[in-house]
């Protein structure tokens, strides 16, 4: 815009900017006013002492610029007028309002470029009203300088007074050139101003600019951000001449309206029409084929990114990256991410997700530290994929530290981070700052809701589980079908039966809302859990759909639980048909049998699963003091304070006296019968609270997480250590947490 009007004298100055490039940068760039001398007296040119200006100005070294004016001055060299244009563009894309009066002070009678670059600085720094004086004693006003003020204004959202302008050229016969209205259109990105875009598209068809690209292509977008996706449509389609910037707008509009098929069809067109691509088209159209899961699609795209020698492009390597990931091809994904050559915030947040999804916590926890110690940007999204990954380590120290980071950097993301904070204090065995995290929402939203609901069914607390399900059907958000997860799991652990059928049945009644298995599921195991066997076999039976695996592990928990041998093989026998290599299965088959004495069964139990060459996964308790994690397995004595854990552990087991009446569990089941006394007395969370006993103050909680369920008997000891010390406990296992305290737990026995 301000390049129209450009003075004689500029051309030359601008070839002498072009021979400066050339100078070694030790000379152009590093000299400061100390280090450059100016003859004293010099009444040459001074066309290096311009371009050292120049220089200083473009790497925003003002004072420094400063105290060179000082030096030219007093040296009688002249500055000249693009020295004057770098140093009022380096004042208002600092934001400099002081530098730039100071300039605009030395000017004394500027021409009509300099007015205009001053115009420019004054809006730039946002003094609207230093520029609106200037501009109305600006004695010759071209369209340039209209166009600056107005796009001043427009480009910080003031519309009122931009549209005023326009209405002050138009009145005053002054024509808006394609500059003005395509500034304009670009500040209407709301549908809240789309009669505001309709005038303004009506007055370019009357001011006869309808055939220029760049006001049309603008009208367009503006109809796109607009959500007027057939307006934008039928203007694009009768545009004499496109370019990439209106396809990539119209298939912007598509993707983010969610029909990411019509932003394909517009791709399949430039490919027929020849269109020149750039990496902005590539970017949507292979978010495009992430939103479809398109995968054999976003092949060829990325084959022919390739060709063209654009995957080290940030711009189009992220959106391959992150293409690769949401199709569950995390080998070609991680391949993409290496061919990146710069990558950034969101590149380095699209492969965290997808060691995440993969289960790799680890590995993406060791990116985010690789980041953090290089200082590298960062985005919202990955702090929440981090929290996520400490969420599912139960990794407190880790988690607290990212959320700290998060709040301090300012991206904690309201849409899930919150969320993801609550989720991570409650499987961190926090449920206080779990709290905290949720009554800090303002609104908080279905999953915000559903996260805090979550936590407090699994902790057991039932009463406060269903309060706060009764707040949120009281709010503005409605829940869903995982909200309903929730609820049900409440009332499973808590024996709430009744309560269970209610709200399984005001699924579809009130909220419309189709229960799937996984609701259905629930409510077996509340019918299980609480004896209720011929109801939990009935609703196996007769449930909408095909039972499957959970279906029938539920009710055979249930039979385990209330001793129900006949059931208890009806559940087996379909349980291990849909899933013979449940290890779960058997074990509580093996336990049923011995329950009722039958131990040539058990023992046939247990062949079948030497037959089928079953393993259970290695039993592991982990215990975090003073930001160390201290992990255990069955027997472990490979701790360094092995002897003191082991004691503490004899002075314990000597008072527990029920031993022979425990039934076998996933830890002893591969073991022989007559180890089997010893090695109850070794469960790994059995060492682990010796350990926390001997390790944490006395008056800070002891917590535990396994990656198993707990057994009765080490659940027994949980209780009868919280009696004897007076300690609090918290184990969580597999299913849920448990909370002892003077000999009791929280799960009331229930589980």
């Amino acid at each position: 815009m301000a390049s129209s009007s450009l003075p004689p004298s500029v051309p030359s100055q601008t070839a002498a900017a072009a021979r400066f490039a050339r100078i070694p940068s030790s000379v152009s760039l590093k000299s400061t006013s100390s280090s450059f001398k100016i003859p004293h007296g010099q009444q040459q040119q001074g066309q290096l002492e311009n371009l050292h200006l120049v220089s200083l100005s473009k790497q925003g070294k003002l004072k420094e610029a400063r105290d060179f004016l000082k030096q030219m001055d007093e040296a009688g060299v002249l500055v000249n007028p693009h020295s004057y244009e770098s140093l009022l563009e380096a004042c208002g894309k600092m934001a400099s309002l002081s530098d730039g009066k100071l300039i605009h002070r030395r000017l004394g009678n500027p021409s009509r470029y300099l007015e205009n670059c001053v115009l420019k600085m004054y809006c730039a720094c946002e003094s609207f009203r230093d520029a609106e004086k200037l501009f109305d004693e600006m004695l010759e006003k071209d369209v340039a300088s209209w166009g600056i003020l107005i796009s001043g204004y427009s480009e910080k959202g003031r519309l009122k007074e931009a549209f005023r302008l326009c209405t002050r050229m138009i009145e005053l016969g002054i024509g808006l050139n394609s500059t003005v209205f395509t500034n304009l259109l670009k500040s209407l990105s709301d549908p809240s101003v789309l009669e505001i875009g309709e005038q303004l598209h009506s007055l370019v068809i009357r001011t006869g600019l309808s055939t220029n690209v760049s006001v049309i292509t603008a009208i367009s977008n503006m109809y796109v951000k607009c959500r007027q996706l057939q307006r934008a449509k039928l203007v694009f389609d009768q545009m004499v001449e496109t370019n990439a910037v209106a396809w990539t707008g119209l298939m912007m509009g598509y993707t983010r309206a969610g029909k990411q098929k019509d932003a394909l069809a517009l791709f399949i067109r430039m490919l027929k029409e020849g269109v020149e691509m750039d990496q902005f088209v590539f970017s949507i159209t292979l978010k495009a084929c992430s939103g479809l899961e398109y995968l054999n699609l976003g092949r060829q795209i990325h084959g022919y990114i390739v060709k063209l020698g654009l995957e080290s492009d940030v711009s189009v390597g992220t959106p391959v990256v992150d293409l690769y990931i949401k199709c569950s091809c995390f080998d070609s994904a991680r391949r993409a991410f290496k061919r990146i050559s710069e990558p950034n915030d969101a590149s380095w947040s699209a492969i965290i997700t997808g060691y995440c999804q993969i289960g790799e916590f680890e590995k993406s926890l060791q990116i985010f530290r690789s980041l953090r110690l290089k200082d590298m940007a960062m985005n919202s999204f990955i702090y929440t994929s981090i929290t996520q990954a400490c969420s599912a380590l139960a990794d407190y120290n880790m988690g607290a530290q990212a959320h700290a980071d998060a709040i301090k950097r300012g991206l904690v993301s309201y849409v899930h981070g919150e969320s993801a904070m609550i989720t991570f204090y409650s499987k961190c065995g926090r449920l206080d700052y779990a709290n905290q995290a949720f009554e800090s929402i303002d609104e908080p939203d279905t999953v915000a809701w559903t996260a805090i609901i979550c936590g407090h069914a699994y902790h057991g607390n039932a009463s406060e589980a269903l309060k706060l399900f009764r707040r949120m059907q009281s709010s503005t958000a409605r829940p869903n079908e995982v909200t309903f997860i929730g609820v049900l799991t409440a009332c499973s652990h808590s024996g709430l039966v009744t309560e269970a059928e209610l709200y399984l049945e005001s699924m579809s009644r009130e909220y419309g809302l189709d229960p799937t298995i996984d609701h259905y599921c629930c409510m077996v195991d509340a019918y299980a859990r609480a004896g209720l066997l011929q109801e939990a076999y009935e609703l196996v039976t007769n449930m909408p759909f095909e039972p499957d695996a959970m279906s029938w592990k539920c009710l055979l928990g249930g039979c385990r639980i209330h001793r129900n041998l006949e059931l208890g093989e009806i559940a087996a026998e379909n349980l291990l048909q849909l899933d013979p290599d449940d290890t779960a299965g058997y074990i509580l088959m093996f336990n049923l049998y011995g329950s009722h004495g039958k131990w040539d069964e058990a023992a046939r139990v247990r062949s079948v699963m030497g037959a089928r060459k079953l393993k259970k996964e290695l039993s592991c308790s982990w215990i975090t003091v003073k930001g160390k994690v201290h992990r255990f397995v069955v027997g472990d004595k490979h701790h360094p304070r092995t002897d003191d854990i082991y004691r503490k552990l004899k002075e314990l087991n000597g008072s527990v006296t029920d031993v022979e009446s425990v039934h076998l569990t996933e830890e002893d089941v591969s073991f022989g019968l007559p180890e089997r006394k010893q090695l109850l007395m070794e469960h790994s969370e059995r060492l682990a609270v010796a350990f926390g006993l001997i390790s944490v103050p006395n008056n800070v909680p002891i917590v535990i997480f396994k990656n198993l369920r707990a057994c009765k008997h080490c659940h027994d000891f949980a209780k009868h250590v919280s009696m004897v010390t007076g300690r609090r406990i918290t184990i969580r296992d597999s299913c849920r947490f448990h909370h002892f305290h003077l000999g009791k737990c929280s799960c009331d026995d229930y589980w």
